[in-house]
């Protein structure tokens, strides 16, 4: 209760939507008012229970049309503002009573849950081994060769070097094509 800014977990990347948890009355927590969605009970009542006479796949359209109008005139979604950043939460109304809320909000995936991805995981099993390779080509790049007890052995920095910038900029294509099991884009006009 009058509380409106909470600092979320470094996890969550961005908040899209605050869901109230129930609707009809703001006080919440038993202390009076209804808990039912009268705008639903009213749909059920005009049309579902007399069906036979009138209703439909359009009428139903134009109840939810109806029905979302209504809730952004009287309060039904709530306003917020969510710093990236410090991941402060801010709801722009004080609350005045205890209501439990719902949060839609998208979260960083542990990398636990990345290795078990089955088209992610072994895309960063593959990365590492290219990013490995690289690494070692140029350690071994510094020193030609090396002296051994049968003469000097050449070492093949070079070559270690290039095969791992080959696999990287063929991983990064895959990034590109989608092959790690990302998500592609939707039609995108402009």
């Amino acid at each position: 209760m009058d509380q409106n800014e909470y600092m979320l977990p470094q996890e969550v990347t961005n908040v899209r939507q605050i869901f109230r948890r129930s609707v009809g009355s703001r006080s919440g927590g038993g202390q009076g008012g209804s808990v039912y969605e009268p705008f639903n009970l009213a749909y059920s009542n005009t049309y579902l229970l007399t069906s036979t006479n009138m209703g439909g796949l359009a009428t139903y359209y134009a109840f939810a049309s109806y029905q979302k109008l209504v809730g952004k005139m009287f309060g039904s979604e709530i306003n917020f503002t969510f710093n990236k950043t410090t991941k402060k939460l801010t709801i722009m109304q004080r609350p005045r009573a205890e209501e439990e809320v719902m949060l839609w909000l998208y979260n960083y995936r542990p990398d636990f849950n990345l290795m078990q991805d089955q088209f992610a995981g072994q895309w960063l099993k593959d990365y590492s081994l290219a990013t490995c390779k690289l690494m070692l080509g140029e350690a071994r790049e510094k020193f030609a060769s090396i002296a051994a007890p049968s003469g000097t052995t050449q070492l093949n920095g070079a070559a270690l070097k290039g095969e791992g910038k080959a696999e990287i900029e063929t991983l990064e294509l895959d990034l590109v094509n989608y092959k790690d099991g990302g998500t592609p884009l939707t039609f995108v006009i402009g």
